[in-house]
């Protein structure tokens, strides 16, 4: 295969402090609020000394090629924050494992297991609900971000640890590409492991229709590979079935898809929501499977009052005068107050329609749309948002387009079961640490009440990358009919519930 490595001068991320030492360890704040120094009644079973504990900790850390991370590392904290600051405190693992390969995951596992202590595995960490943290050992695979390209069989590999950027860079060489996200701070595995949307989904299907093959490291320490020929129903499990549930993935390989030239375009409205959001929808019940497209409203406090602007930012395969024409009905109601339309290279325009991710308090709760939105639907939309509570950031109700190559596959011939829908939508609530916790709850409280009112005009169904702790069955809105299929992969590769979480797939 040709490589193309990410290297520890691309990725400063990437550190190997000095071992900690037992005196900084049993300093650590973290860890005396724990109770080491009376015992962790996790250890075992059974309670510990403080130098029973350690060494412990020392076994592990003699067995990995990677570091091992104690509280008392000055970037500990920021390492082991996830994406959603809100939960950065409610929980700090013990340790966390820098794997270097597959057999520090190993390591890490076996251990784990044999000293009874929670784990998790970390890739990208932009889990929604916070859930890629533990009281115990964190498994960070995400210095495991090699991508490497075979321009033979047009595969491309990536280990468990890399993130769209690097997948995205990995292509831009050859011109081939995956089904990627907007956010480039993504990891690659919780991507495909969730299903997976992006601007190319319904020309090329979910992230997950695209994945050939993956490597997994089970509960019992096995490293296995799975595919349609190799233990072929996790591999049906996998893709969609979320990440978390069945083992920790270690590199996937992909389908990839040739690039040329898009267009790309953003346009922006302040006036006339309901009238925009009626347009989108005659618009978008006859465009072509080359147009990738999200709308947003977007509401913001000025002086007190709400302010709503409605925008589309995406891509089209094809010249700016054929997108012109698909996006009249929109264009047609209000003139813009901003347009940008640009073709470019694929690699320059989503440059430019993509963002880095970066980790913010945020609560975003979707639903799948069947058909389309009537002026009930809209009414409902447009009213919430303008009685938005407020914070001193924003709040939007948005939809991602499907249709397309996603139609392509039944709903049972992989986890992902969300097809033959017309849109994703979601109600993204974003606030910061200016806002006081009574500000946060009338919010979230208003996010609740919204979400359950667009209910009748939706399915039942959520997206389960959106994974939402406040979601009620949430695993019937995730998985919906492929749900007792999961609980039968799950009761075979992980019978004594090792990988868990709160809204994991139970036994």
């Amino acid at each position: 295969m040709s490589s193309i490595q990410t290297v520890e001068e691309n990725n400063p991320d990437i550190s190997h402090p000095h071992p900690v030492s037992r005196r900084g360890f049993l300093k650590s704040g973290s860890l005396l609020a724990a109770g080491l120094a009376l015992g962790l009644p996790w250890f075992g079973g059974c309670t510990k000394s403080v130098d029973e504990a350690e060494a412990i900790w020392n076994e592990l850390a003699r067995e990995l090629k990677g570091e091992l991370l104690r509280p008392d590392y000055s970037g500990f904290a920021r390492r082991a924050a996830p994406w959603a600051l809100q939960y950065k405190d409610n929980v700090l693992p013990r340790a966390i494992a820098r794997c270097m390969d597959k057999e520090d995951v190993k390591a890490c596992i076996l251990w784990a297991r044999k000293h009874q202590i929670p784990i998790v595995a970390r890739s990208g960490g932009h889990s929604y609900g916070g859930y890629s943290t533990t009281p115990g050992l964190m498994i960070d695979v995400s210095a495991m971000n090699g991508v490497l390209y075979d321009p033979a069989t047009k595969l491309l590999r990536a280990e468990g640890g890399a993130r769209n950027r690097q997948v995205f860079e990995a292509g831009k060489k050859y011109d081939v590409s995956i089904t990627h996200g907007r956010c480039f701070e993504v990891g690659v595995a919780g991507l495909v492991l969730g299903g997976g949307i992006g601007f190319d989904m319904r020309m090329n299907g979910y992230t997950c229709d695209k994945l050939v093959e993956t490597e997994v490291v089970l509960a019992n320490g096995d490293i296995i590979t799975c595919s349609e020929s190799q233990n072929s129903d996790l591999f049906w499990a996998c893709r969609g079935g979320g990440g978390g549930n069945f083992g920790i993935h270690t590199s996937f390989v992909f389908k990839t898809f040739g690039t040329g030239t898009i267009t790309i375009f953003n346009i922006i409205w302040d006036e006339r929501p309901e009238e925009l959001l009626l347009a989108s929808q005659r618009m978008i019940a006859n465009v072509p499977d080359t147009l990738g497209l999200k709308l947003n409203v977007t509401v913001v406090k000025k002086g007190g009052v709400s302010k709503l602007q409605v925008s589309i930012l995406g891509s089209f395969q094809g010249d700016k005068e054929s997108l012109k024409h698909i996006l009249a009905p929109m264009t047609t109601v209000q003139e813009p107050v901003s347009v940008s339309i640009e073709q470019k290279s694929y690699w320059e325009g989503n440059e430019i329609i993509s963002e880095p991710g970066e980790p913010e308090y945020a609560h975003e709760r979707s639903r799948f749309i069947k058909s389309y939105l009537t002026p009930d639907a809209i009414a409902v939309i447009v009213d919430h948002l303008r009685d938005w509570p407020g914070t001193s950031e924003q709040a939007s109700w948005k939809f991602f387009l499907l249709g397309g190559a996603i139609d392509s596959r039944r709903p049972d011939e992989m986890a992902m079961v969300h097809r033959g829908y017309t849109m994703l939508s979601s109600i993204d609530l974003v606030w910061s640490e200016k806002d006081s916790e009574s500000v946060v709850a009338r919010n979230k409280a208003w996010l609740d009440r919204f979400h359950e009112q667009m209910l009748p005009h939706t399915s039942r169904h959520c997206y389960q990358n959106f994974i939402d702790p406040r979601q009620e069955d949430y695993l019937y809105a995730y998985y919906g009919r492929n749900l007792e299929r999961l609980k039968e992969v799950k009761r075979k590769y992980d019978p004594d519930n090792i990988f868990t979480y709160p809204q994991a797939i139970p036994l």
